[in-house]
This record gives C-alpha cells, sequence and structure tokens, in this order.
C-alpha cells in the first residue's frame, strides 16, 4: 500500500498519477487524509491522559506515603474519571485506525513516471523486438494439434480427471516440462539468484501482503476449512520470507528464484484465446524476485527485462518486450514489462512474462525494511518476474519448430531433454 507519508507529503500528485491506471483517488485520498488527522488528533489527546494518569499514580503513591490520605482519595476520584476517558480515546482511536487502513488499502500503486495512460492492452507500448518470425505452409498445425499427434499433452485426461484447464503431459511432452524447468533455474542460479522450493499455499496474511488480497480473491483457489490460498504464482512465498524484516543495506539486492506449480481459477476467461496451452488454471513458471534500494531498483529492473530476453534468445524464440500502459497493469505495480513470444501457427504474440517494479508498495504491506548506510530504517523496493512461464513457450516452441518429419528442440534445451527432436 502506498505509505501514509507519501499521502500526506503528496497527495495532489499521488490524485493526478493514479489516473493514469484510470482510478478516480481524490474522494478517498481526502478521506484518509481526515482521518489521518482524527488519528492523531485522537493519539495526542491519549498520549496526554496517559500522561496525566501515571503522574497521579506517582502523586497518590507519595500522599499515601505522608499519610495525607483523604488528598490521595480525592486525587483517585480524578484518575478514575480519567480511566473511562482513556478506554474511550482508546476505542476512538481503534476505530479511525480501523477504518483509515480500509480505505488506503483500496489505493493502487502509484504508476512510475515512464508509464502512460491508456485504458488496455491495445495501449500498450512495444519498446523491444527481435528475432525472425518463422514462416509456416498451410499445413502448420496449433499446438493444441502437434501435443495430440505427437502424444505430448492430453487435455483430455485432464478434463476428465479434474477439469478443463488442468492437462497432462506425457512422454517427450513431460521431458520438455521437466527440461524447461531446469534450464531456467539454472540460468537464474548462474545469475546469482539463490534458489527456493515454496510451499503451495499461502495463509491470508501473506496474500495480502503481496497484494493478491483483497485485489484478486476472486481469481484465487481457496482451501476455506484452513483458510489457505493456493498460490497464483511463488511470487508471494518467496516475497513473504522477508515479511517483518529488517536488511542490511550490504545485503542489497537480494535475488531469489524459485519453480513452482501455479494455480490460478481465470474465471470470465472463454473463446478461441483459452484453447490449448493458452490459458490454464495449473501451469508451471519459474520466478525471479529482488529486494532492492530504492535508489537502484529501476536498475534492477533493466537487469531482470535482460535476463529474461537472454532466456528468449536462447530458446531461439521471436519475442517483444511491451511496457505497459496504467490501464492494463496489475494493482501493485508501479511499472511493468511483459515478454511476448510469436505463435506461428496461431498467428499472434503470448504472452510468457511479466516483470515489475514494485516500488515501496508491497513493502510497505509487508513491513520489509533495510537499514541505510547512516543507520536510518527506510522501507525496501521489491521487484519479480516470470522467468519464465511454461505453457505458452511450449505453444510457441511447438509451433515455430514443427516441420514434416516432426518438432526441433533449440539446441539450448538437448543437453537437458537427451533428444532434439520429437518424432
Amino acid at each position: 500500500m502506498i505509505p501514509l507519508q507519501t499521502l500526506r507529503e503528496k497527495p495532489q500528485y499521488v490524485i493526478e498519477r493514479l489516473k493514469v491506471k484510470n482510478f478516480e483517488a481524490e474522494e478517498i485520498v481526502n478521506n484518509i487524509l481526515s482521518l489521518d488527522e482524527e488519528r492523531r488528533k485522537t493519539q495526542k489527546s491519549l498520549d496526554e491522559k496517559l500522561a496525566e494518569s501515571n503522574q497521579l499514580a506517582r502523586e497518590i503513591g507519595v500522599l499515601f506515603k505522608q499519610g495525607r490520605t483523604a488528598e490521595a482519595n480525592e486525587m483517585k476520584v480524578r484518575t478514575s474519571l480519567l480511566k473511562e476517558e482513556t478506554r474511550e480515546l482508546t476505542e476512538k482511536l481503534t476505530f479511525t485506525e480501523k477504518a483509515l487502513d480500509e480505505l488506503i488499502v483500496r489505493l493502487p500503486n502509484i504508476p512510475a513516471e515512464q508509464v502512460k495512460s491508456g485504458k488496455s492492452a491495445a495501449d500498450n507500448e512495444v519498446v523491444l523486438q527481435e528475432g525472425n518470425i518463422p514462416s509456416l505452409g498451410s499445413d502448420a498445425l496449433p499446438h493444441w494439434e502437434l501435443a495430440q499427434k505427437y502424444n505430448l499433452i492430453s487435455f483430455e485426461l485432464g478434463a476428465k480427471v479434474t477439469g478443463a484447464g488442468f492437462p497432462f503431459y506425457i512422454g517427450k511432452g513431460a521431458k520438455l516440462q521437466r527440461a524447461l524447468i531446469s534450464f531456467f533455474l539454472d540460468e537464474a542460479v548462474a545469475a546469482g539468484f539463490l534458489e527456493f522450493e515454496t510451499p503451495l499455499m499461502v495463509n491470508e496474511d501473506s496474500a495480502f501482503a503481496t497484494g493478491q488480497l483483497p485485489d484478486k480473491e476472486g481469481q484465487m483457489y481457496h482451501v476455506p476449512v484452513d483458510n489457505l490460498y493456493l498460490i497464483p504464482t511463488a511470487e508471494v512465498p518467496v516475497t513473504n520470507l522477508y515479511r517483518n524484516t529488517v536488511v542490511k543495506h550490504s545485503e542489497l539486492p537480494v535475488k531469489l528464484c524459485a519453480y513452482s506449480a501455479c494455480f490460478r481459477r481465470e474465471a470470465g476467461s472463454y473463446g478461441k484465446d483459452v484453447r490449448g496451452l493458452n490459458r490454464l488454471h495449473q501451469f508451471d513458471k519459474v520466478e525471479i524476485v529482488e529486494i532492492a534500494h530504492p535508489d537502484e531498483s529501476f536498475k534492477v529492473l533493466d537487469e531482470m527485462t535482460s535476463h529474461v530476453a537472454g532466456l528468449l534468445r536462447k530458446l531461439e524464440l521471436p519475442f517483444r518486450m511491451v511496457r505497459l500502459c496504467g490501464g492494463d497493469m496489475s494493482f501493485t505495480s508501479a511499472i511493468t514489462y511483459d515478454f511476448e513470444v510469436y505463435s506461428a501457427a496461431q498467428q499472434k504474440w503470448l504472452e510468457v512474462s511479466s516483470v515489475s517494479n514494485f516500488t515501496d508498495f508491497q513493502a510497505n504491506r509487508l513491513k520489509l525494511r533495510f537499514k541505510d548506510e547512516s543507520g536510518k530504517i527506510r522501507l525496501a523496493h521489491t521487484l519479480n518476474g516470470s522467468a519464465l512461464a511454461l505453457p505458452r513457450i511450449v505453444a510457441a516452441l511447438l509451433e515455430n519448430n514443427q516441420t514434416e518429419d516432426g518438432i526441433n528442440v533449440p539446441q539450448a534445451l538437448v543437453p537437458y531433454t537427451g533428444f532434439n527432436k520429437i518424432s
């Protein structure tokens, strides 16, 4: 959430920048500032009453020691009144703080200056495009038909056992999945990221801390009996490793990575764009997470996007990097770059990664801070990115590399698959 200090110091700036996300914040910001003023006044009154009560307690003790019982009892009457006033002020403070918190969490993160206004993906800006788009013959097959032809993936078995969006990977299809996961993890570790294997469920506090709650509860699978949530990305458990933590500035940036299965309800998704691997309820992904010094987080963002671009080059996939407009960004992000690969048989771009800088928005919820060079405790910046999400990578690899006698495997993956062609 946006730090309260930012709202106090730059309310009009916050209001204007949130318009880039098509979010009208003026009423909420003004209400927050009013509640904050009321909270501070109430806290001041409460502190004064408590101080007076403590002073009276000391004076009453002295009077009793001196045998001045009547005076002491008179002062105890005032103590009783102060106790009631303190109770009322404490209740008012609790109510005000709760109302303040409920309003602040409704504000999305402030978009960075580079982020332009826009309403949807149509307004996003392509900032980089590389690779040659394959020219396939008229008999080229989409990946779901290739998967069936070579017995790589069964969408039907997944639907039988679980439901739509939960495919089975078979034989070389399963080996290709495992190869990609190992390749992405090895590349991340070589780039200095520390590997974790995470739980696949998190508690409510963790989901709130990284911004999934209350924004995305409709897209998460919930286990009501235990009040746990299946993770939509490894970002959630990995980032929460540092919840309620103070990091030394010398430890920054902290670089973490994890492979996990990811679970998303994808409520409302339907039509031709969800065929095959294009949109699943369960899929595999390798995630990279960084905790950075506020002065360095945009440099770290550039390094993370370079890492993702490097993976796509090694997989020999044509790709483009897109800077999202305000209307297409997530609630928590200050700036996001999407990576898309070209799917030759479907003749369209498929998103395979989002790399985001959340500035201090997540850190404020997480209470993730660092001690700077002068010893001051400050909020850190958090970033994450998909490096990479597998389903659409697999779709593009199958479609783009199909030949008359099989599907070629990129050279970078051959040491992991043990084969260079699916036939």
